[in-house]
């Protein structure tokens, strides 16, 4: 499991302590602070970022407006991000508003004004409409990761690092190699969101990652996973044999 990665850029010293203090006691993981727009580039393109939070001046000038043009423009690397900023300028709201961001926050800003913005911006960007709430938690589903809100903070999954997932009645159990989580979503709705080269059914209750199977026991209806989980190989769902190489 991994933790959101958060690019910040911001050029005064305490305005920066005080958000680092935020993201980090929140388990977001900040891969590095930019107080220029050519910092700000630097970083971007040497860290996997999943989101930004840009300050609009720096060192006197809208450098944050030029760097979120410079992430609208750049092939297939877009990311979201927020603006904070201390500036009430209508002309420069007007400006930013251009580049489409998630949030515009004042400073000085509400740590949870922050961390919804935050959330929100994950959501809408990463997930579109395939946003599922539970009792306890939120999940984002993307192409790669399961975004899911457990407190106050969201933990990021690598999709690949999912061992196997069971329903229970109206939840799903997400089993990872460390964690198990536990999401409102129906097995068949979670099942058309995977890639079905990697997951399969192998009984009305389970879906598993195929490539983390160790052994299949067709006699005891049992597949065997890595970490020694034991999963349910119905009748049904044998044509799983086909989809694994085996060596005769």
């Amino acid at each position: 499991m991994d933790k959101i990665n958060i690019l910040v850029v911001e050029d005064t010293a305490k305005e920066r302590d005080a958000l680092l203090k935020v993201l980090h006691e929140n388990n977001y993981n900040v891969v590095g602070v930019a107080t220029s727009h050519k910092e700000a580039l630097e970083l971007f393109y040497a860290n996997k970022v999943d989101i930004a939070i840009i300050d609009i001046y720096l060192n006197g000038v809208p450098e944050g407006i030029t760097f979120a043009e410079t992430l609208n423009v750049l092939p297939n690397l877009a990311k979201p991000f927020v603006f904070l900023t201390s500036t009430t300028d209508r002309t420069t709201f007007e400006r930013a508003k251009l580049t489409k961001p998630f949030s515009y926050l004042l400073k000085p800003f509400n740590e949870l004004e922050l961390l919804y913005a935050l959330e929100l911006a994950v959501e809408k960007f990463y997930a579109q409409n395939d946003v599922f709430l539970g009792d306890e938690e939120d999940t984002v589903i993307s192409a790669e990761y399961l975004f899911i809100k457990k407190g106050k903070s969201l933990k990021k999954v690598q999709i690949t690092d999912i061992v196997y997932i069971e329903v229970e009645e109206k939840y799903c159990n997400i089993v990872t190699d460390k964690e198990k989580f536990v999401i409102l979503i129906s097995l068949t709705k979670i099942l058309d969101l995977l890639d079905p080269n990697t997951f399969c059914r192998t009984h009305r209750n389970y879906i598993v990652n195929t490539s983390k199977i160790m052994e299949i026991v067709p006699t005891d209806n049992l597949v065997i996973l890595a970490g020694n989980h034991k999963i349910t190989l119905s009748d049904k769902y044998k044509d799983l044999m086909k989809k694994v190489r085996t060596l005769k």
